[in-house]
């Protein structure tokens, strides 16, 4: 008997046909030749059935139904590629052995494991794990087959994902929706990342500019000239920068100190697929979906690029002589010869931990381009292409060079700080040239150009608390040289009003970056990578995310820019109030995928997670039970009450019974294989095959469900009145919700107390966090000029809550007399949210990295020793 492989996709499947099969007879839905036989899935075939598939009760729907927590999940094929699992089925009665040669990740690996369950394939499997489709890669996978045994913990961990988001997109979804009357997507991804969009967006409207002001100066010594940035606290009074100016001008003064230091800029680590996407974003203002749609092209029907779904930075052992045959194969080409013929082999090298890092690859390398020539490319993916090339082709180059002059100046007892960064070698950043300075670039041209440094925020996290800027950056090709024993003089001096800027919007690129960091604002490079299995989704399902957001009316593009619609903020809004913020937690969120990946790695319990998520679902259901109903406005329709529970609206009409017409429930009910917007499925496909699942699939029909039902979701703006609407709605039952307490329609004491044991279990950082604030009215928490809160005071008898400010972190209660701050910067280091929280809820900070007076590095953790006043003591560790 014959063998059968499996492949995700029909181009896979031809792809690896022409290596193993060259002779195979083409039969349109599979290929045949004397020892293989070769189909397709294409996509998801199988996927978890709807509610109804259980009970038909799950037609209509009612909140006595809620929780819906099946004993065994059902699966149904999707209708629309049936005929393909009917294929499959004839084929697998014609073999012995099976192969899985769907993608080599999560994914792939629950494509294949529906199919097989709901087929009941019986027949051995063997395991294709390849990085990409060129024939060597091929033959080598085919030579290297594994036992399908040794990635029972990765299926595992696919069918938890799966199933775990079915229940919170399920049960979540219809409550809100029930509750409301208005279609509301739920997601264990999908709802965090919107959060993350809501807060930031309040911060942007909480916002209160402030003028400051700049005092430079120009100075000359023989032939060297150089600006220089006024040192000091910041200037609010003009008059005060101006009197600095008039006496620094034409004044003679001296070099206080002068040093010089040669530094290296290596390049860029290798693209993995969200950082790839955005530099795409930056760069040529392609979509997150876009660029993967681009790169997953470039894999499959071009075979130019490795698999692109990959989280890694870095490459094995065994792929160092692979990237030296890649190199010689661009010297071949007309669009890299010359950069190629400049790349040195001897800089790629197994020790070379910038690029060979065997640690920190998992089931995929790093992208990078293939020995397969480039052909006829569109525009867009020659651009994608374009830009893994280069950054594969910059670590066979060396080190930037520069000499980093800092120079303090006094004038007249006056400081002035200045860094001029000279370049002595461009070394790989040659590549940038054409390519602007790229997005960490520094500057690949030449000529003198002055910049401030230590005032960027590149993320736009933070903005109306940033301080002014530590020095002037000067870039230089020209020597720059001082004598620090002679005198200097101030040419001239000027006094210029700033102005603090608030918060920056996300973009697709910057919104990428925080889903990575599961909403941390984290710059340095190894907090990232020890990130990276907390993220808010996987690099594979990121883009589909944003793109759910879209669809479901909760977020708009103006721009680049990413803003939250009316009917998103209100679903935050309803989402927080109700006691179920956990849904919009990202941070713990990052920690559902961080178990995930656990299972994967055979380190945690499938079984143990999805009975925390079932009793998760318990909890919802429970809190949005007590929840007292929005108004209509609030979603941005029309005016007046919402209608009561069981007269649900659907665009524009009133439906009858417990709730809407069955076709509009069961359109905004249907699951995808996928769960949530992240989650669904990257095919964009869903289990019953039509677009349909408010709950937590792809879809076309809910998705235009969603927009009519929030009709004034288009609005765009970003300053809509939801938040007053909303707390209107449910000020009558602000003390009991924020109590956690619910009405008699509740359910039980025992359901409440497994619910809350699921939180303190699985998410103890969060249950405890929300205790401490549970004493926040939701009236003034959806307050549209609220700053965000931290956490509670901890200074006895306060009641007050934390908020940043400019400079440090104060109570709401101030004005009454509350002196507790802690400030922004302390002990060398600039505290974060996350830092603040934690001294205030356990006292201290995680393990942190600090600097002597002598420069040497040291770990210790800040305590907090005085919750009355805010101060703060450094433990070393």
């Amino acid at each position: 008997m014959k063998t059968l492989v499996i492949a995700e996709k029909p181009d896979m499947g031809r792809s690896i046909a022409a290596v193993i099969e060259p002779k195979a007879a083409n039969r349109r839905t599979y290929l045949e030749g004397e020892r293989y036989i070769i189909t397709w899935a294409i996509g998801h075939l199988v996927g978890l059935a709807e509610p109804d598939r259980y009970d038909d009760k799950y037609k209509k729907w009612n909140f006595d139904d809620l929780p819906i927590i099946p004993e065994t999940f059902k699966l149904l094929p999707n209708p629309r590629t049936k005929d393909q699992l009917a294929v499959i089925r004839e084929l697998a009665s014609r073999c012995d052995l099976l192969v899985n040669a769907c993608d080599a990740g999560r994914e792939g690996q629950l494509i294949f494991s529906l199919i097989r369950r709901y087929l009941r394939l019986k027949q051995p499997v063997r395991r294709l794990w390849i990085s990409d489709l060129t024939a060597e890669t091929i033959r080598r996978g085919f030579a290297e087959l594994k036992d399908e045994s040794a990635y029972d913990s990765l299926t595992e961990a696919a069918r938890a994902r799966s199933e775990a988001d079915w229940l919170i997109g399920m049960n979540g979804s219809r409550a809100f929706t029930i509750r409301h009357n208005e279609l509301l997507s739920v997601g264990r991804v999908q709802t965090p990342v919107l959060a993350l969009i809501y807060d930031r967006q309040k911060q942007i409207e909480s916002f209160r500019a402030e003028k400051f002001y700049e005092v430079t100066g120009v100075f000359e010594q023989g032939a060297t000239a150089y600006r220089g940035l006024w040192q000091g606290d910041r200037i609010a009074d003009p008059a005060r920068a101006e009197a600095i100016a008039a006496k620094v001008k034409g004044k003679t003064g001296a070099v206080e100190s002068y040093e010089v230091k040669d530094t290296k800029e290596y390049p860029y680590k290798l693209y993995d697929l969200t950082l790839l996407q955005r530099d795409a974003n930056g760069k040529f203002g392609f979509s997150a979906k876009k660029t993967l749609d681009i790169a997953q092209a470039l894999y499959e029907k071009h075979k130019v690029i490795s698999y692109p779904r990959t989280n890694s930075n870095y490459v094995n052992e065994e792929n160092i002589p692979e990237m030296h045959r890649v190199l010689d194969s661009l010297r071949g080409t007309e669009a890299y010869r010359a950069f190629a013929e400049k790349a040195d082999k001897r800089l790629v090298h197994k020790g070379n931990r910038g690029v060979c890092n065997p640690a920190k690859v998992e089931d995929h390398h790093a992208i990078m381009p293939t020995m397969k020539r480039a052909g006829a490319l569109s525009p867009d993916e020659r651009k994608i292409y374009d830009l893994i090339v280069r950054r594969f082709l910059s670590h066979f180059y060396p080190a930037a060079e520069y000499k980093v002059h800092t120079v303090v100046t006094v004038v007249e007892q006056e400081r002035f700080k200045t860094t001029v960064k000279q370049l002595l070698s461009l070394g790989w950043k040659v590549l940038l040239a054409g390519d602007g300075v790229g997005k960490d670039g520094d500057g690949a041209k030449g000529g003198r150009r002055g910049r401030r440094s230590g005032g960027d925020d590149p993320a736009g996290a933070s903005g109306g608390d940033r301080e002014p800027a530590e020095s002037l950056l000067e870039e230089t090709e020209a020597p720059f040289a001082l004598d620090a024993s002679q005198p200097v003089v101030c040419a001239s001096a000027e006094a210029k009003e700033k102005e603090t800027q608030p918060p920056k919007p996300f973009t697709e690129g910057t919104l990428l970056k925080a889903m990575e960091s599961a909403g941390k604002q984290i710059e340095d490079d190894e907090l990232r990578e020890a990130m990276k299995d907390s993220g808010l989704g996987t690099p594979a399902t990121r883009a589909a995310t944003i793109e759910r957001l879209k669809q479901v009316g909760y977020i708009e593009m103006q721009g680049k820019k990413i803003v939250i619609t009316p009917k998103g903020r209100t679903a935050v809004e309803l989402i927080r109030s109700a006691g179920v913020e956990l849904l919009t937690s990202p941070e713990m969120t990052g920690q559902w995928e961080k178990r995930l990946n656990e299972i994967a790695r055979g380190q945690a319990s499938a079984e143990a997670f999805m009975n925390q998520v079932k009793r998760f679902a318990v909890q919802i259901v429970d809190k949005v039970r007590a929840q007292p109903p929005a108004v209509r406005t609030a979603f941005g329709g029309g005016d007046g009450p919402a209608p009561t529970r069981g007269k649900a609206r659907r665009a524009g009409k009133s439906g009858s019974g417990s709730a809407a017409s069955s076709a509009s429930r069961r359109r905004a009910g249907t699951t995808a294989p996928a769960g949530d917007a992240a989650a669904s499925s990257r095919r964009g496909r869903t289990a019953g095959g039509s677009a349909r699942g408010a709950a937590s699939g792809t879809g076309t029909a809910t998705d235009r469900a969603g927009r009519r039902s929030g009709a004034g979701s288009r609005s765009g703006s970003p300053s809509a009145p939801a938040a007053s609407t909303v707390a209107a709605a449910i000020a009558a039952k602000t003390s009991a919700i924020a109590a956690g307490t619910t009405s008699a329609a509740g359910s039980s004491s025992a359901a409440r107390g497994i619910a809350n044991s699921t939180e303190t279990s699985m998410f103890p950082a969060t249950a405890s966090a929300r205790r401490s604030s549970a004493t926040v009215t939701v009236a003034s928490a959806l307050t549209a000029s609220a700053p965000t809160f931290i956490a509670a005071c901890p200074r006895p008898g306060c009641g007050g809550h934390i908020f940043m400010g400019r400079k440090g972190y104060g109570c709401s209660h101030y004005r009454s007399g509350c002196s507790f701050v802690i400030w922004k910067e302390s002990f060398g280091r600039t505290l974060t949210d996350a830092m603040v929280r934690s001294l205030i809820e356990k006292g201290k900070t995680g393990r942190l990295k600090f600097k002597n007076t002598a420069g040497e590095a040291y770990e210790a953790r800040l305590k907090l020793i005085n919750p009355s006043t805010g101060e703060l003591a450094l433990e070393k560790l």
